[in-house]
């Protein structure tokens, strides 16, 4: 495929020297025409890893003019089993499946190896209404939702010490060991003062926030910002019994005027969307002037871009982790930690 722009894309055809680090995929719907999900199953978990590790320091090396040796961890459960949170498409015939490489065609398929075991058979045997959407997911007690519509009836997941009533389709992290591993680092880097100022920026349910609340305690603020409502109100429910953590709803380049102009943060959490802050969001947060920024990124580029802009304004990045949060696939989560100079 070439359109014209900075890059192409082309599919391998024949294998003519073999890696050491290739081996079989242990899927049979990962191949050529195939089912697009999983771009990795021919490459040694080990392998998958260094290679994440590469594009990443690529990226902030090119984007963000900063060298750093990374390293992408393994997160428990090893590389098959560990999604807990698919959608799902439904094919003409009312059969849900998933969809191929680059392409609106749905495979038909028996299961999924990256799904937890026993979370797919009964919604694939199911029928659902044609050209729908169905959201499966997996709570902390092995329970099975799934719907083609929003229901009622929460997801309870569990993480930072307490339960979350979340509803179906609503953000939560697709690993299941993610959330409190995130959480134990925002634990280390925060460092927000006891009786301080802390902000979550795209908070969702509040699962960092809670942490940040831990710390400056009951003389403290913490402030969450989320756009999605459905997010805020579980999160008000899951921490109704923290009544120093504040809830905006909205977006979050919108209410940062209003937040900067009540009280400096000691320290901002930020988790965006795979776009990364932007130079909007970090003039903002330059003017507000936090001691210390922690943020979350699911994209390599988009954070080698943000780590860029951020060092124009006076925040150096200071220390990196990056997790293997989506084993069989190109995709890992990062975390980095910025000091203001």
């Amino acid at each position: 495929e070439d359109r014209h722009g900075s890059f192409c894309r082309a599919d391998a055809i024949e294998v003519l020297s073999t890696s050491p680090d290739r081996v079989d995929a242990p899927c049979v719907w990962a191949r050529p025409g195939g089912c697009g999900g999983c771009d990795f199953q021919h490459v040694a978990p080990p392998a998958q890893r260094r290679l994440k590790a590469d594009v990443l320091a690529e990226q902030l090396r090119r984007l963000g003019g900063v060298s750093l040796d990374v390293e992408v961890e393994e997160l428990p459960g090893g590389v098959l089993g560990w999604r807990h949170r698919m959608r799902l498409a439904v094919g003409p015939d009312g059969k849900a499946g998933l969809r191929a490489h680059r392409e609106h065609d749905v495979i038909p398929i028996s299961d999924c190896l990256l799904a937890a075991p026993g979370m797919l058979p009964a919604v694939l045997e199911g029928d659902w209404p044609s050209g729908d959407e169905v959201q499966v997911e997996r709570d902390a007690e092995g329970v099975v939702y799934a719907s083609a519509r929003a229901i009622a009836e929460p997801v309870r997941h569990r993480a930072a010490g307490r339960d979350w009533l979340v509803p179906l389709g609503a953000f939560w992290q697709v690993h299941p060991a993610l959330a409190d591993t995130l959480c134990e680092v925002v634990e280390q880097w925060a460092q927000a003062p006891a009786g301080g100022c802390a902000w979550d920026l795209y908070g969702g349910a509040g699962v960092l926030a809670s942490v940040l609340a831990g710390q400056v305690g009951e003389a403290g603020a913490v402030t969450v910002v989320e756009s999605d409502r459905s997010s805020v109100q579980a999160g008000r429910a899951a921490l109704a019994d923290v009544a120093w953590v504040a809830w905006r709803l909205g977006r979050v380049e919108r209410v940062l005027p209003e937040l900067t102009r009540a009280r400096r943060p000691d320290v901002v959490v930020a988790d965006p969307p795979r776009k990364g802050l932007g130079r909007a969001v970090i003039d903002q947060l330059a003017a507000a002037g936090p001691d210390r920024l922690v943020q979350v990124a699911c994209d390599p580029a988009s954070l080698g871009r943000d780590v860029a802009l951020l060092a124009e304004r006076g925040y150096q990045l200071k220390q990196l982790r990056a997790f293997d949060a989506f084993p069989m696939t190109h995709h890992l989560e990062a975390i980095a930690l910025f000091h203001r100079d």
